[in-house]
């Protein structure tokens, strides 16, 4: 019999320090927990300040295009939602998603006394904090503080698509996952070292470390086990693009679809920070935004589950309402939201077009308080108590 003793197990190498990380939310994916018609929220933030008017377009806006003699998009480019607006042309699928019932857009979604700085505003966004308070926790973190007392694997219940986990996500007690591939550790615990290991027992001692890394080792291999060959299971005939979004969407659907506990998934894509030569970077990350949904969605509804999911796209800002001298936009405010689902009970564009005629120094005016949208999420779709998580009650949207 082959002992392991306390110094030689922890010389075992970085990959069986790294599985010390994972274990929990690995083995969770053993019991898959989620009921059929349990909501799951897939948020993704539009990074450095998405123009929103080149993206929901007043296409009958004189002012518009008085502001913007090189950056307007065309009407004959537009893609029409409406008699007034429409959307920027590199995001034609929407249009089937619009026509279906199953896109909804927010106009002049910002909140008062604006930021213009892209930490401190994505601070505030990703907190739901007041742009006069500082806050240390994100409001996806207070919902897993406020949720998931007492449940097994509270961290299941917000996964990040990213190496790095954001403020959103971050509680009190509790906080979220990043995992950027969870392919990556089948493939890391496949190694026949590890399956070597696992064959052997280690000789009992007073040292509690070695247990726990020997348990977190054979719970890690058999967990990647698991999720690897779930993911498969459902993406065999699957189609996403080739591009970062793609990928990270197509993580997200088998998760969904391996039946994972988790309520809200989050991803970014960018940088939308346009103030040079906006139009081929805001065409080349649209077309990835829109190859990436339609791909998803097509996927949840292949296999009858796109009801239960909301994306939401939010960014940090918008973008000033007049072009600058370098063919681009400078940081501005309030910006339109993409709202997505089979499961919305009002859909379509929902308020008003920004008001050009009545703007704040150069920049939109919002209608809309983001935290509003958080609320309505929070209650009506996650089924918690919003004022738990954003410290106060906030009048709902009906587009659920």
């Amino acid at each position: 019999m082959w002992n392991i003793h306390r110094r030689e197990f922890l010389k075992l190498g970085s990959l069986a320090t790294a599985a010390m990380l994972v274990p929990r939310f690995l083995k969770a994916f053993e019991q898959p927990t989620l009921a059929e018609g349990q909501k799951v929220l897939v948020i993704i933030q539009l990074s450095g300040g998405n123009d929103g008017l080149n993206t929901v377009i007043p296409y009958r806006n004189d002012i518009y295009y008085a502001n913007r003699p090189q950056l307007a998009i065309p009407q004959h480019q537009v893609v029409r939602l409406n008699d007034d607006q429409g959307l920027h042309p590199a995001l034609q699928g929407l249009q089937e998603l619009y026509d279906n019932g199953e896109l909804a857009i927010l106009n002049s979604v910002g909140y008062p006394n604006p930021d213009r700085s892209h930490f401190r505003s994505m601070d505030i966004w990703q907190t739901a904090s007041d742009s006069n308070q500082v806050l240390t926790t994100g409001w996806v973190g207070r919902y897993l503080d406020a949720q998931c007392s007492g449940y097994p694997h509270p961290a299941m219940q917000a996964i990040e698509v990213d190496d790095t986990l954001s403020t959103a996500l971050k509680g009190a007690q509790y906080t979220g996952l990043a995992v950027h591939d969870p392919n990556q550790l089948h493939l890391a615990c496949d190694d026949p070292f590890f399956r070597e290991i696992l064959k052997k027992p280690i000789v009992p001692n007073d040292h509690l470390e070695v247990d726990y890394l020997y348990k977190v080792m054979a719970e890690t291999v058999s967990s990647a086990d698991y999720i690897y060959d779930q993911a498969r299971l459902y993406h065999d005939d699957g189609t996403y693009p080739d591009t970062q979004i793609g990928k990270d969407l197509k993580i997200v659907a088998s998760l969904i679809l391996a039946g994972l506990p988790t309520r809200v998934y989050y991803l970014s894509l960018g940088s939308f920070d346009t103030h040079v030569n906006q139009h081929p970077q805001q065409q080349r990350l649209f077309q990835q935004l829109n190859d990436a949904i339609l791909a998803f969605r097509n996927d949840l509804k292949k296999h009858g589950r796109f009801q239960d999911v909301m994306m939401m796209t939010f960014s940090e800002f918008g973008r000033r309402v007049s072009q600058n001298a370098s063919a681009g936009t400078d940081h501005g405010t309030a910006n339109c939201m993409f709202l997505i689902s089979g499961g919305l009970k009002r859909q379509g564009i929902l308020n008003d077009p920004p008001n050009l005629q009545d703007l704040d120094q150069g920049d939109l005016r919002y209608q809309i308080d983001f935290k509003q949208v958080y609320a309505t999420l929070l209650h009506r779709w996650l089924e918690t108590d919003e004022s738990a998580v954003l410290g106060k009650r906030y009048t709902y949207l009906d587009f659920i």
